[in-house]
C-alpha cells in the first residue's frame, strides 16, 4: 500500500462525492439521447412493418404487444420528452441566462416534472383518448 508523502490533497472516491442534481440530469440527458438513437431501430422496424403489407403489419402487431416491448415503448417517450425538456433548458443558457446554483436546481426539478408529466398525458391521451 502506496502512502501518499507529498502532502497533497487527493480527489474525493465516488463512494464520497455527491453527484450535483445538474450532474445528474446532465448524464441522464446524454443516456436518453443514446436511447433514442437506439430507438429509432425499433421505429424503423414499425415503419417497415406498415409498408410491408398485412403480414407483416400483423407479426409486427403480435411483437410490439409484448409488455416488454410496450415498457421500451414508453421509455423511449419519456426519453423523448426528457430531451426536449432539456434541449429547452440549454436554450435559455444559450441566451445567457439562468447559470445561478438555485436556478439551476430548480430548473432540473422543473424539467423533470414537466418531462414526467407530458410522459403521463401522453399515456392518458393514447389510452383513453382524452
Amino acid at each position: 500500500m502506496a502512502i501518499n508523502t507529498n502532502r497533497r490533497p487527493t480527489s474525493p472516491h465516488l463512494q464520497v462525492y455527491k453527484l450535483p442534481l445538474t450532474g445528474i440530469i446532465s448524464i441522464t440527458h446524454r443516456m436518453t439521447g443514446v436511447m433514442l438513437s437506439a430507438g429509432l431501430i425499433l421505429f424503423v422496424y414499425v415503419i417497415s412493418a406498415l409498408a410491408g403489407g398485412g403480414d407483416a403489419y400483423d407479426t409486427m402487431q403480435t411483437v410490439m404487444n409484448h409488455w416488454l416491448l410496450k415498457l421500451i415503448g414508453w421509455g423511449f417517450i419519456y426519453a423523448l420528452f426528457f430531451h426536449l425538456c432539456h434541449g429547452v433548458r440549454h436554450l435559455i443558457w444559450d441566451a445567457g441566462n439562468s447559470f445561478e446554483l438555485e436556478t439551476l436546481n430548480r430548473y432540473a426539478m422543473i424539467e423533470l416534472a414537466v418531462s414526467l408529466a407530458l410522459t403521463l398525458m401522453t399515456f392518458v391521451w393514447g389510452y383513453y383518448g382524452l
